[in-house]
């Protein structure tokens, strides 16, 4: 029998290369607690529509929150909430800069710092809010933006080297020299289910031209912009791509995020985002499955008129379902059943202002979607300093008291609701 060696060695090395992984899952496994596994099994049953031991808790959280909730509540002052509370998830942040670079900083004081980051965006951020301002584009024409260049995706400083990068450095806080984005995984990875992210074309976009610019293109340049769209699909995959490879198995799931929808609707319409972002974030939702990592989209605003298009695409998650755009996920899971889970819908507002007894029904009333798994309590976009600490407190008790398999909500059940 005549061996075509080439094809042998092929075989031979794809056989190799999945011992090596199976291995080093195995590995992996062995150095994360006990409490650690337990938790992945409750999100990975949640979803995949499977009833755990209880309903998985976690959140985001403002700077300013979690030193409203140190001060409240006396923990010692480099308490981590997340340990705190022993949550369920966290995500991490790569750098995702087009431009990989310092911050250029044109102006600091004490009150505030004004950069020119590595999406050419100069952003104010003033240290008493909660939220930086975007005041100047450089790429402020459609000429600009098809000469536009994007560094490596694949760069190693993206991933193991630490440094400045706007998402991760400019938002509630402001960071400098970040660090190593590979050392964030494995810190949280003993501990806590790991997910990595990533943005979709239009999360990308607005950043690189602004809000305003991305709205008008669409009407006076559609097919100019939606070239650079397609650039943006590339670098976007190949940047996940290039994560998940640096991860080497130690991440459980992606988060990818994409606003693109306000309290009354998408932002632009459903046709052009089918016809152009759509199939950025299915390949991407693509990417992630066949290495085995479920996704949860992060998309603020109501994006129900484009719902059903995440649930075809295969995401396999919602976040953050803002109460405040009119999403009510009780009313989600009747309407789409269970094809698609949902993490998030607890009203920031209520946590803020409401007393336990109110709080209490907000919270039994969203778990009534927790029937049959396919929710993650989360809040309805993350959790801000209008939040007492003790109400913090009390709902995630409350979420860890009455979220457990089988539900019983008493009388806050909904027989309909399953």
């Amino acid at each position: 029998m005549r061996i075509h060696l080439p094809e042998t060695f092929s075989v031979a090395w794809r056989h190799c290369n999945a011992l090596l992984r199976e291995f080093r899952d195995r590995l992996a496994s062995m150095q994360r607690s006990r409490n650690c596994l337990a938790k992945l099994e409750r999100m990975n049953r949640a979803l995949r529509h499977q009833e755990a031991d209880r309903v998985p808790v976690s959140d985001f959280f403002w700077s300013s929150f979690l030193q409203r909730w140190r001060r409240e509540l006396g923990p010692a002052p480099d308490t981590d909430i997340y340990r705190y509370y022993d949550l369920d998830w966290v995500v991490t942040i790569p750098n995702m800069d087009p431009h990989i670079k310092p911050f250029e900083i044109l102006r600091q004081t004490d009150e505030e710092v004004i950069v020119r980051t590595g999406f050419e965006a100069v952003i104010r951020k003033k240290f008493d809010s909660p939220m930086p301002a975007f005041l100047a584009f450089e790429t402020n024409t459609i000429e600009k933006l098809e000469a536009f260049q994007f560094d490596d995706p694949w760069d190693e400083r993206r991933f193991f080297a630490a440094g400045d990068n706007q998402i991760a450095g400019v938002g509630d806080s402001f960071e400098r020299n970040s660090p190593p984005w590979i050392e964030t995984v494995k810190n949280w990875h003993p501990d806590f289910p790991v997910y990595g992210s990533v943005c979709e074309a239009h999360e990308m976009l607005w950043r690189i031209v602004g809000p305003e610019n991305v709205l008008l293109w669409i009407g006076l340049y559609p097919e100019r912009l939606a070239r650079f769209i397609e650039r943006l699909h590339e670098f976007n995959l190949e940047l996940l791509h290039a994560q998940i490879r640096a991860a080497d198995g130690l991440l459980d799931g992606i988060v990818i995020w994409g606003d693109v929808a306000y309290h009354k609707g998408t932002l632009f319409s459903p046709a052009y985002w089918r016809k152009h972002f759509k199939p950025g974030v299915k390949a991407m939702v693509d990417l992630a499955h066949e290495h085995g990592l479920p996704v949860i989209y992060h998309g603020c605003g109501n994006v129900s008129r484009i719902f059903e298009d995440f649930i075809e695409i295969g995401v396999d998650a919602y976040n953050p379902l803002e109460a405040k755009t009119g999403l009510d996920v009780v009313e989600l899971r009747r309407r789409y059943g269970h094809r698609i889970a949902f993490c998030g819908n607890m009203d920031v507002r209520l946590w803020a202002e409401a007393g336990p007894e109110e709080l209490e029904r907000a919270v039994m009333y969203r778990l009534n979607a927790a029937k049959g798994g396919g929710y993650i309590f989360q809040s309805d976009h993350s959790v801000p300093s209008n939040v007492p600490g003790p109400s913090y407190d009390y709902v995630v008790r409350l979420v860890r008291e009455r979220g457990r398999y089988p539900l019983d909500l008493g009388e806050y059940d909904l027989p309909e609701v399953s």
